[in-house]
Parts: structure tokens; C-alpha cells; sequence
């Protein structure tokens, strides 16, 4: 049986760059940092006072004022870039057969400051003046949810949450929906919210994020000797997903084609992953098959890359070890160099850059790698500056504490 073809026709964003897609992918290219001091709130006597916060956002061009001042930025920002992703995608609303479309935007934490402030309310004030909103704004599903409520889809309608790897798993599960017939249009990707004083506490204490606090810019350093931990970020990332039959229908323009994925879990550790690799190898080996495609049809890996000791080592091994032959052709760079690492929202993020390059063929750079690992002798590693390469097969990775893995594998459109 002839296995069904899966498009992307929209997406959407909101980043430390702005809500802009081009703006976002050329600030990218020009190397830009999206890092700086912390002003959402006061870092007091934690070790970080940095990150990349989501900058020219106005909640209100996308929720009701009333609401839009309620509900914690998680579910603004997944709102937001559901509702830009759509309309890039240029689906008429009236047209369309609402029962067959969905919504999957997952989350790794959910409504952090509606919880935290919460938490506050009962101590300082006492359990019954806790907003009758606290559960509805905490819940990972609810940025979707509120999306479809909205827009009116009453397809599949989840939420997905494998921290650092929940977009890959979300445009995964997106997708599934499609090529098993359940819908015909589904929006997937991931959101986070984290510029808050307890999450910066917990990383902190897990020594997990960089404190080079002198050069906020220079401190997201993937595969550099002197990397000491990520870049916390936050934003929202999101794709619409369509049915090759139902884009051509339409009249789309398809953006590229979404072409496998596959998950994994290392079943190995908390917080860190298997450190040969071999887990992640066999994530991207799956994709690969789901695919039907063979290593050597990769023309460029965006890597999870988050700036950890462990994390980005391994992620090396698991591609030398796969790739082998095929390295000398393909294209590697680290997107969390530059925008840091925004957790659940990563991966979406990710997903639109790899859908840029596809369309305009140039390959953002790696920043701050000034004193290169070993290991990645033989990685055609693009730093310093773009680079224009025409690239058809992308493949995308996101890793999660708890040892969950997630590959999506994208490429260029052709009838």
C-alpha cells in the first residue's frame, strides 16, 4: 500500500528574535544573538541572570484583552504561533472540514508563573484566594486546547510533554494523525515560558546552565571546550501539516515535505544521555526507515546541540557512527548557539529553521565554537558564517531529560 505523502503549508513563531519568520531565519543567518540580561525579573542571588526572552510579542493581536492578560504566557505564546503558522498557510477557515483538523502543541513545564504565582497566593493570603484559573492555566494542554476553541478543530487535540524533546514528538504525532487517515490538517509544535526566577533556580541547581554571566552572548557554545551548561530561552514554535491530497486540492504552496521521524528512550538516566551515543544512533536509524530514506541521502543535520558537557558529545558519536562515509557531504550547525535553548519549544523552532534552509538553501552558522572538541575532526561543522548549500534532506534531532529521543526528518517539495 502506497504510504500517504505529508506537507508542511504554514508556520509560526514567537522567539527572542520577534514573531517574524523571515526576520527570525535572517537573523539566524547573520549570526545574531538572541541572549542578554534577564529583566523579567530579578535574579536577586541566583548564579544565571541571563537568557533569551521572547521579545516584540503583543498577546492582544491573538486572545481577547481580558484573556489575553489572564492566561500565562505558555498559553499565549502557543496561541500565538498556532494562529501565525495558519495563517501563513493560507487555509480558508470556511472552507475547511473543521472535524478533520487538529491540533497537537505540547509543552515541557506548562504555566510555570500562573503556578508559581499560585503557590504565593496560598501562603501569603491563604488556599481560598487562589484564582479559579490556576488549574485551567497550568495544564500543558491548554495552549492547544484555547487554539482549537478558537479556530473551531475538532480533530485530534493533545498535548505531548518529553521536556527538551516535546516538538519532535508533537510533528511526529501530528503527522501519524495524517498518514493514518484521522485528519486532514493538524498544527504541531511546542511552547515554553520560563522566564521565571524557579525555573532558573532549578536549572541552577542541577548545574545544567551556563553562568558566564560577563558575556551573556558568548555563553551558548555547543561542542566548545569551554562550554559550561545551556542557554535558558522560551518562545513558540508551530507547523500546519496537511495531506499532500488535501494542500494540492487547495491550491497550497508547499513550504517542504515531512518525510518520517522516529522516538526513542535511552532507558538509561534522568538527566543524562547514553554516553557512546548508540541510543540516539538507533532514533536517527528509525527516522531514517520511516523515511525510506539511507544515510547518505542527508545533506544536513540540525543537532539538539545544547552546550552540556555529555549531551552534545554523544550527539557526535551517534552521527559519526551512522554517517560514516556520508560526513563529508553533510551539513551540521547548532540553532541553540544563537536563540539558546528554549526546552519544550526547541525542537518547533528547530522545524522552521530546517523548513527555511530547505527554501533558500543557506545554512546558518554556530557561534561561539572557538576551541572545537576533538571529536568533531571529520563534521563538516558550519560556524562563523552562513553557508549556501541547497540542501533536500534535513534531519532534525531533539534529546529530553528522562532519556526520551525524537528525529524528524524534512525535505525539499518535488510533485
Amino acid at each position: 500500500m502506497k504510504k500517504k505523502r505529508v506537507v508542511v503549508t504554514g508556520m509560526g513563531l514567537v522567539s527572542c528574535f520577534g514573531t517574524d519568520v523571515n526576520k527570525f531565519f535572517e537573523s539566524l543567518l547573520e549570526g545574531k544573538s538572541g541572549v542578554s540580561k534577564v529583566t523579567a525579573f530579578d535574579p536577586g542571588e541566583l548564579t544565571t541572570t541571563f537568557g533569551a526572552a521572547v521579545t516584540g510579542f503583543d498577546g492582544e493581536l491573538f486572545l481577547d484583552k481580558k484573556q489575553a492578560r489572564r492566561v500565562d504566557s505558555c498559553i499565549l505564546y502557543g496561541v500565538a504561533a498556532g494562529k501565525l503558522a495558519l495563517q501563513n498557510s493560507s487555509l480558508d477557515l470556511e472552507a475547511l472540514n473543521k472535524l478533520r483538523a487538529g491540533v497537537v502543541i505540547g509543552s515541557g513545564m506548562g504555566g510555570m508563573q500562573v503556578f508559581i504565582d499560585g503557590v504565593e497566593t496560598a501562603f501569603e493570603k491563604g488556599v481560598k484566594r487562589v484564582t479559579p484559573f490556576f488549574i485551567p492555566y497550568v495544564l500543558t494542554n491548554m495552549p492547544g486546547a484555547l487554539l482549537a476553541i478558537d479556530l473551531g478543530f475538532k480533530g485530534p487535540n493533545y498535548s505531548v510533554s518529553t521536556a527538551c524533546a516535546t516538538s519532535n514528538y508533537s510533528i511526529f504525532a501530528a503527522a501519524e494523525h495524517i498518514l493514518r487517515g484521522d485528519a486532514d490538517v493538524m498544527i504541531a509544535g511546542g511552547v515554553e515560558a520560563c522566564m521565571n526566577k524557579m525555573c532558573f533556580a532549578g536549572f541552577s541547581a542541577l548545574k545544567a546552565i551556563s553562568r558566564r554571566n560577563d558575556e551573556p552572548q558568548k555563553a551558548s557554545r555547543p561542542w566548545d571546550k569551554n562550554r559550561d551548561g545551556f542557554v535558558i530561552a522560551e518562545g513558540a514554535g508551530a507547523i500546519v501539516l496537511e495531506s499532500l491530497d488535501h494542500a494540492l486540492a487547495r491550491g497550497a504552496t508547499i513550504l517542504a515535505e515531512y518525510k518520517g521521524g522516529a522516538l526513542t528512550c535511552d532507558a538509561h538516566h534522568m538527566t543524562e544521555p547514553t554516553p557512546d551515543g548508540s541510543d540516539v544512533k538507533r532514533c536517527m536509524e528509525l527516522a531514517l526507515a520511516d523515511a525510506g530514506l539511507k544515510p547518505s541521502d542527508v545533506d544536513y543535520i540540525n543537532a539538539h546541540a545544547t552546550s552540556t558537557p555529555v549531551g552534545d558529545l554523544c550527539e557526535i558519536r551517534a552521527i559519526k557512527d551512522l554517517f560514516q562515509d556520508s560526513l563529508s557531504k553533510i551539513y551540521v550547525n547548532a540553532t541553540k548557539s544563537l536563540i539558546g535553548h528554549a526546552l519544550g519549544a526547541a525542537g518547533a523552532l528547530e522545524a522552521i529553521t530546517c523548513i527555511k534552509t530547505l527554501l533558500t538553501g543557506e545554512i546558518h552558522p554556530t557561534i561561539n565554537l572557538e576551541d572545537r572538541e576533538e571529536e568533531l575532526s571529520g563534521i563538516n561543522i558550519v560556524s562563523e558564517k552562513s553557508k549556501k548549500t541547497n540542501p533536500k534532506v534535513v534531519l532534525s534531532n531533539s534529546f529530553g531529560f528522562g532519556g526520551h529521543n525524537s528525529v524528524i526528518i524534512l525535505s525539499k517539495y518535488e510533485g
